[in-house]
């Protein structure tokens, strides 16, 4: 069997929400023991689940990312089945120990010493109030590799502010950016770009970390402000504003170097819609075939790129009324067929169906005791040397306990019963938590 690229490395998540499960998840991709340490006495939000235990007469009105269990059913361990979460919970292992008392900050301890990178992506201060720091870390092991990924930096005027990847895509100028031209942004809808661009990011500054200590033997303090790190991915704007002192409004559909036309029109059937980008005067000959060449198309208003844009409402209009009468994937065919970049809006059912998506493997199926055989995104990368697939199922909380305590610790079978009666170990939170 082919080694893994991070096959040896050990990683400790002291994770919640998405960005820092996404991380471990995608270094446990590659070939790293993940292990999530977790607290039966401490519900982390919306990182299993939105409740503990919820009540299945309040299912229907929750969005199906927080409560679209398996055949809408939380069942007997529904922090196990959270649709949203469990693609963050695979390729990895869960222990459980509370550490707000001292024995169970004695077991990370030991865990640390075993570990080669610890994650965490908590609010401001809760792992300080614990003693976990980067220089306790280091006592136990010296070439630890720690990466922090606050919303905005542990340093600066925001450093102690909390945040979610709503919040941090409203103060990074994302919700104006990709909102529609006069729409009322309290119609927003919510946006986690942040997350996986951290999460990712995250694996790109970790393995280099490693890159560095297998030269130094120097481990480090890895910190990435979620803020900071997604500001890049609207440089456009930015630029603009540096440069010329200009600032870009919402564009929504419209394209940002003003062509025309560019954006999502419905087609055929109930919400479906087919995204259309003509950048060129030949796409747009393309686009005007594919239509039958209306006479319309050959109107002074759409001679040249700038009329075209000029006269961007007048022609997404008649566009629109041309794609209405279509099938999106059919629309996608033919449009590229004469050269105009074109593509369906995929909703989840068609990823799943979509012919390249299942010949590439896009999806891979994995079973989880108690939620069931479903597809999973798989690794978001293809080796030719190291072919990469989903390796765990979803943890369950607390499923690797004897594993970890046992295994990689050495503890005892008298320690561990004791543990587990202490509270510390165990597969289930405890009733108190809702």
């Amino acid at each position: 069997m082919t080694e893994l690229p991070l096959t040896g490395i050990r990683v400790i998540g002291l994770e919640n929400n998405w960005a820092g499960p996404y991380c471990t998840q995608l270094l446990g991709d590659l070939g790293a023991e993940a292990i999530k340490v977790e607290s039966r006495f401490h519900w982390e939000p919306t990182t299993r689940g939105v409740l503990a235990r919820p009540i299945k007469m309040i299912l229907d009105f929750m969005p199906a990312w927080q409560g679209g269990y398996p055949d809408s059913e939380p069942g007997e361990r529904p922090w196990n089945r959270s649709p949203a979460y469990n693609r963050c919970l695979a390729s990895k292992r869960s222990m459980t120990v509370d550490m707000t008392r001292p024995e169970g900050r004695d077991i990370f301890r030991r865990l640390v010493r075993i570990a080669d990178v610890v994650v965490e992506n908590n609010a401001f201060g809760v792992l300080e109030k614990l003693g976990i720091t980067y220089e306790m870390l280091k006592e136990e092991r010296p070439g630890i590799i720690y990466c922090r990924l606050p919303g905005y930096g542990k340093t600066g005027p925001y450093a102690q502010r909390r945040a979610l990847g709503t919040h941090i895509a409203a103060q990074t100028g994302d919700t104006v950016l990709r909102w529609y031209p006069g729409a009322d942004l309290m119609t927003a809808q919510m946006r986690f770009h942040s997350d996986t661009v951290g999460g990712v990011t995250a694996v790109f500054a970790i393995i280099a970390a490693l890159h560095h200590r297998n030269k130094t033997g120097e481990g480090q303090l890895i910190e990435i402000g979620q803020a900071e790190n997604v500001l890049p991915g609207y440089i456009q704007a930015f630029m603009d504003y540096a440069l010329n002192g200009r600032e870009i409004v919402s564009t929504g559909n419209q394209d940002y170097y003003r062509r025309a036309p560019c954006g999502v029109y419905r087609c055929a059937g109930e919400d479906r819609w087919v995204a259309i980008h003509v950048t060129t005067d030949q796409q747009w000959k393309g686009l005007c075939k594919a239509m039958g060449n209306p006479a319309w198309s050959r109107d002074e208003k759409f001679a040249d790129s700038r009329a075209r844009y000029l006269n961007r409402e007048a022609l997404d209009e008649l566009t629109g009324q041309w794609t209405a009468q279509h099938d999106h994937y059919a629309l996608m065919y033919l449009l590229q067929g004469e050269g105009v970049p074109a593509g369906p809006v995929m909703d989840a059912r068609d990823c799943s169906l979509d012919p390249h998506l299942r010949e590439r493997a896009v999806f891979e199926p994995l079973t989880q005791e108690d939620c069931g055989t479903h597809l999973y995104p798989t690794v978001p990368w293809k080796f030719t040397r190291t072919p990469l697939h989903l390796g765990l199922p979803p943890c369950r909380l607390g499923g690797d306990n004897e594993y970890v305590y046992k295994t990689l610790l050495g503890v005892a079978d008298e320690e561990y019963e004791k543990l587990v009666k202490d509270g510390h170990v165990g597969m289930d939170f405890v009733p108190e938590i809702k």
